[in-house]
């Protein structure tokens, strides 16, 4: 199995793991980035093909599956997953050249479907479920089964 011992977490030979901060018996596996700013608890699994940003938290026992980009600014408690090709932007308005960003806060427990899109500025209540290919706009409550595209036409732009 492909997998490197480093200081008690893994880290597969074809990812480019930068960061130091990764907690015991974390597993990255091969294609992912991980920026040197990044910290990642305990016993997570960050599958093949992801990328985290430097100013990224991630608790203990975290999934993130394949394809999920975790940008700056973005905090996520213990026990949550986060389904393959969930997206989740931190910039309301690209492109911009704003030098801090929205974070998105996704609490203990939580679930983020397949190919779901999480705007700035969310947070996301523990437990909650977001299910896949929703699109969410705004706070979810604790415990709270969220779905479906919230998305529809508010103006127009200007060219």
């Amino acid at each position: 199995m492909d997998l490197e011992n480093r200081d008690g977490f893994f880290v597969h030979r074809l990812a480019d793991c930068q960061s130091g901060k990764i907690g015991a018996a974390t597993r990255v596996w091969q294609f992912s980035v991980v920026l040197p700013g990044a910290r990642i608890g305990s016993n997570c699994n960050i599958c093949a093909h992801t990328f985290i940003e430097n100013d990224v938290v991630i608790g203990d026992n975290v999934t993130v599956k394949c394809g999920v980009y975790l940008w700056d600014g973005l905090r996520v408690e213990d026990n949550v997953f986060l389904g393959p090709g969930a997206t989740f932007t931190n910039d309301r308005h690209p492109p911009s050249s704003v030098e801090t960003f929205q974070g998105i806060v996704i609490r203990r427990g939580a679930s983020v479907g397949a190919g779901a899109v999480v705007l700035p500025g969310v947070v996301i209540g523990e437990r909650a479920n977001v299910g896949a290919g929703a699109v969410v706009t705004k706070d979810v409550p604790p415990d709270a089964v969220v779905y479906g595209d919230a998305a529809r036409v508010q103006r127009m732009q200007s060219r």
